[in-house]
């Protein structure tokens, strides 16, 4: 049975603590693995601060992440405790992957017996049992990877295991995975010459002419602004976008004002003539109906509103888009069969893909990169190099086409 210490003033000690000869103070502690340390302080005062950093740093799962006895769970959790610049919906985002593909299955395995293979066949899992796509699971591996890398840095781990596993993954499955197709011309035009001439859906006219003439993403849509537009210059400023995320567990999803998804994000993009027409068409619709009356964390005379009065929101213009093109498609297939020739399908596609078919069409009229990247708001060249890639090996197949046809042979 423990017996209360006493230091030389009469002190009564606490368990593991006793007063050297010296004069210091000790405190007596084993670890996780059953192993004992000692800490020691030139007094009770400084003795027990010590105690008290011992024991935030325990509850904090030091100890068990300095032994190598952490599960990737607790890693991740120490990862995500130091990215204190991570905008709200960034930090909502890795959450909610983390907790919907890793936290009860791979999450729980040890780091210290978490080889390659493992990363690998844990993908592959995913893919092929659970359906999960690339672009998903490459979202999975950029929380993961660095996680690891973590540990590999504070000499946890002697290599990240990790290293190489996305690469070997796609090459299996081929270079063509999760390609996002855009709209052809001719697609592009069905879709908006229905819409224009539809006795209910005209009134997505001015939205859709915005989306596929600025290639702006659905959030920095749904957060324009009147004061944004200059109609003198025929400019549009995009600086903010509307975000829909839960401030904790126990709230529902709201929307939200924040920066554009990237710096490069905040920017000017010219007005195309249909563009400024489609502006001025919401502007005098509105001076009638009135205008948005909603207010986003202060934030108000937002352009474009749904049916309940609201900003606009990535669910809902996927939504509209599906059922105007299930309708059109359903219309066609039976006007086809009544004239006796081929119908003209338009193919499922959502608001991103709008702006995936802007940026194709901006390929194919400029090869200036900056301008295109600039006016896109991609961060990395990189992503703008990729669609002008795929843009110009068609064009390489249309030149290639004209030269058969010359007959020159």
């Amino acid at each position: 049975m423990y017996k209360n210490r006493k230091d030389k003033r009469g002190r009564v000690l606490a368990k593991g603590e006793l007063q050297r000869k010296d004069g210091r103070y000790q405190y007596t502690y084993t670890d996780p693995l059953g192993h004992r340390h000692w800490i020691y302080g030139r007094n009770i005062v400084e003795l027990r601060k010590k105690e008290d950093e011992l024991k935030r740093a325990q509850l904090d799962g030091l100890e068990v992440y300095v032994q190598g006895r952490a599960t990737l769970n607790d890693l991740f959790d120490r990862y995500i405790s130091l990215k204190t610049d991570l905008r709200p919906t960034t930090l909502h985002g890795y959450l909610y992957t983390w907790d919907h593909f890793v936290q009860d299955t791979f999450g729980m395995k040890r780091i210290n017996k978490i080889k390659f293979s493992d990363v690998l066949q844990y993908y592959r899992y995913l893919q092929n049992e659970c359906k999960v796509s690339i672009a998903t699971i490459d979202q999975v591996h950029c929380l993961i990877h660095p996680a690891l890398q973590l540990a590999v840095r504070d000499n946890i781990l002697r290599n990240n295991p990790s290293d190489g596993v996305m690469a070997e993954l796609k090459r299996g499955a081929g270079d063509k995975t999760d390609v996002r197709h855009a709209l052809t011309v001719e697609q592009q035009r069905i879709f908006m010459n229905y819409v224009a001439n539809h006795p209910v859906y005209y009134r997505h006219w001015p939205l859709f002419t915005v989306m596929f003439g600025t290639g702006c993403r659905i959030g920095e849509i749904a957060g324009l602004r009147w004061d944004d537009l200059d109609f003198e210059h025929r400019m549009i400023y995009v600086r903010q976008s509307v975000v829909h995320y839960a401030i904790d567990e126990e709230s529902l999803y709201q929307a939200h004002i924040s920066r554009p998804k990237t710096d490069a994000g905040i920017r000017t993009i010219p007005m195309l003539d249909v563009v400024y027409e489609a502006f001025q068409m919401e502007y005098e619709e509105q001076e009638e109906t009135g205008f948005n009356t909603a207010e986003i964390d202060g934030v108000t005379g937002f352009v474009f509103e749904n049916r309940y009065g609201g900003v606009v929101s990535r669910e809902s213009v996927n939504r509209t888009i599906k059922r105007i093109v299930d309708t059109y498609n359903g219309e066609e297939v039976l006007d086809a069969k009544k004239h006796h020739r081929d119908p003209v399908m338009l193919p499922p596609f959502t608001c991103h893909i709008m702006r995936h078919t802007f940026a194709t069409r901006l390929c194919e009229s400029n090869t200036n990169l900056k301008v295109i990247q600039s006016v896109m708001g991609h961060r990395d060249i990189q992503t703008t190099m990729n669609i002008y890639v795929d843009v110009t090996d068609e064009k390489k197949q249309e030149s290639f086409q004209r030269l058969s046809d010359m007959d020159i042979f």
